[in-house]
C-alpha cells in the first residue's frame, strides 16, 4: 500500500535534513514536503507552527512545498490529499494542529525526536523552558513519538517526567505514561561508505580523524588535549578535522590549527561528498569524546568507511556500535590519548589486529523498507479505528 505522506521540516538541514531526504529518496510512499531553512533554531521553534499552518491553508502552496512522487494537489482542497502527517521536534505539533484546515487535524501524526530540549546540553544555563515543554506537547499531540535512539527514548522519558514534577501546580507526571506507551525507536538510515577493496593500508603514521560539529558538547577540548599528549609522548599521527563549523565555533579549533601544524591533513568541511568519502577511507580512527550525542550518523558512516571507532561508553554508542566494543573511551584525555597510542601500535603490527563492529543494519535500504512498512501499519489501524 501506498501512502501520501506531508512530512514538515521545520529546520531542514543536517541531520534533520539526511533523514528526510534519505527516507522520501528511497520510499514506496509519496511524500511532499515543506521545509523552513536550518538557521535560527529557536525561531524556527516558535514560529514554524503558524507558518506551515498558514501555508497549508492556501489555494496555491509555497515554493518550499516539495513534492517527491506524489500526485498535484487540488485546487479547491489541497489540504485533503495526505494519508498522514509527519514532523520532527523542532515543531510544535499542538499549536500547529489548532491552527491547520480540518483535513490537516484529522491525519494520524507521527513526531521524530532527532534531539530534545529537554536534555540537550546548554554552557551557559540557559535552557528555554517553553521550547522543553513544547517538545512534551508535540509528543502528546503525536498518534506515533518515534526516536532516533533507545538511549534518547529513555532520557526523554526520564527528563520530562522530571521536569513536570517540577512545575507550581497540576504537574501531571503521569502524562509521560500516555507518550511511553506510543513511543518507539526508529534509527535513521545511514548511506554507508564501502572501504577501499583490496588494498593494504598506506605506510605512515596514525591517521586521525574527527567528523563532529564544532560545538562544545562535542568535547573538542578534550579531543585536543588527546592530541597534545601523543605529541609530549612522542606518538606520530595525522589529522582530518571535519564536521560543521559555525561562525563562533569553539576557540580550541583556532588554537590547535596552530600547534598542530603540519600534522594536518585537512582542516574544515569537505568540499564535495567524493572529498569526504576519501578522507574517511584515508583514515585509521574516528574519535568523539561528544557529551551529547542521539545517535551518531557521522561516526556510523566512518565506520562503515573502514574507521575504528574510539569512543565514549555512553550515550548512544554502547547501543549503535555493540556494547563489546574494545576501543571505548572514559571520556577523559588520557583514556582518549591511551587508546590511540594502543591503537597506533596495533595498526603498525602484522599480527594484531582491531574487530571493527558491523553497521550495516543502518543501511538505508533497509531502514528505509523497514519505515515505510511501520508507515503502513500505522496508516492501516488509524482507518479501522476510524470506521
Amino acid at each position: 500500500m501506498s501512502c501520501r505522506i506531508l512530512a514538515l521540516n521545520a529546520f531542514h538541514s543536517g541531520s534533520h535534513r539526511a533523514f528526510l531526504d534519505g527516507w522520501s529518496q528511497r520510499s514506496r510512499h509519496e511524500f511532499t514536503t515543506l521545509t523552513l531553512p536550518g538557521t535560527k533554531w529557536k525561531w524556527r521553534a516558535r514560529h514554524s507552527a503558524v507558518w506551515f499552518a498558514e501555508q497549508l491553508s492556501l489555494q496555491t502552496g509555497p515554493a518550499s512545498l516539495t513534492r517527491t512522487g506524489s500526485p498535484a494537489l487540488s485546487d479547491d482542497s489541497p489540504q485533503s490529499e495526505f494519508d498522514l502527517l509527519f514532523c520532527t521536534d523542532m515543531l510544535n505539533l499542538a499549536e500547529f494542529l489548532g491552527l491547520s484546515p480540518e483535513p490537516i487535524r484529522r491525519l494520524p501524526r507521527v513526531a521524530y525526536f532527532h534531539e530534545n530540549q529537554l536534555t540537550y546540553p546548554n554552557r551557559d544555563d540557559d535552557r528555554d523552558l517553553h521550547l522543553a515543554y513544547s517538545n512534551i506537547t508535540t509528543a502528546l499531540a503525536a498518534d506515533a513519538v518515534w526516536f532516533n535512539s533507545e538511549f534518547h527514548r529513555q532520557e526523554f522519558l526520564t527528563a520530562a517526567r522530571k521536569f513536570l514534577r517540577r512545575m507550581p501546580d497540576r504537574r501531571q507526571p503521569e502524562l509521560v505514561n500516555r507518550i511511553e506507551l506510543k513511543s518507539e525507536v526508529q534509527s535513521p538510515g545511514v548511506s554507508l561508505i564501502a572501504p577501499t577493496r583490496n588494498r593494504k593500508r598506506r605506510p605512515g603514521p596514525l591517521r586521525i580523524i574527527w567528523v563532529s560539529r564544532w560545538e562544545h558538547d562535542k568535547r573538542p577540548d578534550i579531543f585536543f588535549a588527546a592530541l597534545q599528549l601523543l605529541i609530549d609522548r612522542g606518538v606520530d599521527f595525522r589529522v582530518s578535522l571535519l564536521g560543521e563549523s559555525y561562525r563562533e565555533s569553539p576557540p580550541c579549533f583556532a588554537s590547535a590549527r596552530e600547534w598542530l601544524d603540519e600534522r594536518v591533513t585537512h582542516w574544515g568541511f569537505a568540499d564535495s561528498r567524493s572529498d569526504y568519502e576519501s578522507l574517511l577511507r584515508a583514515s585509521d580512527v574516528v574519535v568523539s569524546a561528544a557529551e551529547h550525542e542521539f545517535f551518531g550518523i557521522a561516526v556510523l558512516e566512518a565506520v562503515s568507511a573502514g574507521c575504528i571507532p574510539l569512543v565514549p561508553k555512553a550515550l548512544a554508542y554502547p547501543e549503535t556500535l555493540g556494547a563489546d566494543l574494545s576501543t571505548f573511551h572514559d571520556g577523559s584525555a588520557a583514556d582518549v590519548a591511551d587508546q590511540l597510542e594502543h591503537v597506533a601500535a596495533i595498526i603498525g603490527s602484522s599480527t594484531q589486529r582491531i574487530a571493527r563492529p558491523d553497521v550495516t543494519r543502518f543501511e538505508w535500504a533497509r531502514r528505509s523498507a523497514e519505515l515505510d512498512n511501520r508507515i503502513e501499519s500505522l496508516t492501516s489501524r488509524f482507518v479501522e479505528h476510524s470506521k
